[in-house]
């Protein structure tokens, strides 16, 4: 078997989506049916990905006989990143469940505060090849520096406005999260005080989200913090290059 686990979480659920849908080397994509992956089920059966399948639990997983590449995915809940300690024992425990059933695991996640400064030694215990998006020679930052082309460009839209809100597809439509008690349970007033010296909300657009959809899922939003929008252009290129090198290193497995 030829199997590459993603772990991803729910901001980046189009991304991949986008990503297995458009590869044609795939010979299925097999994803752990939930609520949190409804929308990466829905875009892949939008672009017709290669035998997609949905299971219930990792253990009704059963790969081909033969050496064909499959995917076998888990879309994480957004909540995990309330804590760095919490989003660490929740990948370290999807990659151990995940390790008997693949032959290497792709993160959709960066540093995320840190969480995952040392990927490869959190995971050990899966005991597969660990594959985490990269910015040069260290992983990226999150998931806005991951869309929007790493590091440097991320920090110098920062020098220009230092209060910035950084808007990836995802963001615009999971915004509303960040109120519920399992994720941000903010308040109203608690939110506006943190957002009060915010001026602009960063659109960073991607090919499967017009600009239009992404202006009307952040329109509360930045009313509600009184923000004006700003729009510009993303990229897949350091997600597009982790693919490229979990698919290299399973085609040259043994």
């Amino acid at each position: 078997m030829s199997v590459l686990g993603i772990l991803t979480c729910e901001i980046l659920e189009l991304e991949f989506a986008y990503l297995l849908g458009s590869d044609t080397d795939l010979a299925r994509v097999t994803v752990l049916g939930d609520s949190r992956s409804e929308r990466l089920v829905e875009m892949l059966e939008l672009l017709r990905a290669p035998k997609l399948k949905k299971i219930r639990d990792v253990s009704e997983f059963e790969p081909f006989s033969d050496n064909r590449l499959e995917i076998l995915v888990q879309v994480l809940e957004l909540a995990l990143h309330n804590h760095k300690r919490t989003l660490q024992q929740g990948i370290k425990k999807a990659a151990m469940t995940f390790g008997p059933y693949v032959d290497a695991l792709m993160l959709g996640y960066g540093l995320c505060g840190n969480a995952l400064e040392n990927s490869e030694q959190l995971l050990i215990e899966a005991g597969v090849p660990i594959f985490i998006p990269m910015d040069d020679d260290h992983p990226v930052d999150d998931c806005v520096a991951l869309i929007i082309g790493g590091r440097q460009r991320y920090y110098g839209e920062q020098c220009k406005i230092a209060g910035t809100f950084f808007m990836i597809p995802g963001w615009t439509y999971h915004w509303r999260r960040m109120f519920e008690q399992e994720f941000g349970n903010l308040s109203l007033d608690i939110a506006k005080r943190l957002f009060r010296d915010y001026e602009r909300s960063l659109l960073i657009t991607t090919p499967f989200m017009s600009v239009e959809t992404m202006r009307r899922n952040s329109e509360a939003f930045n009313h509600l913090f009184g923000l004006r929008t700003e729009v510009c252009n993303g990229t897949l290129r350091l997600l597009h290059e982790t693919w490229v090198s979990a698919k290299a290193f399973l085609t040259r497995a043994p």
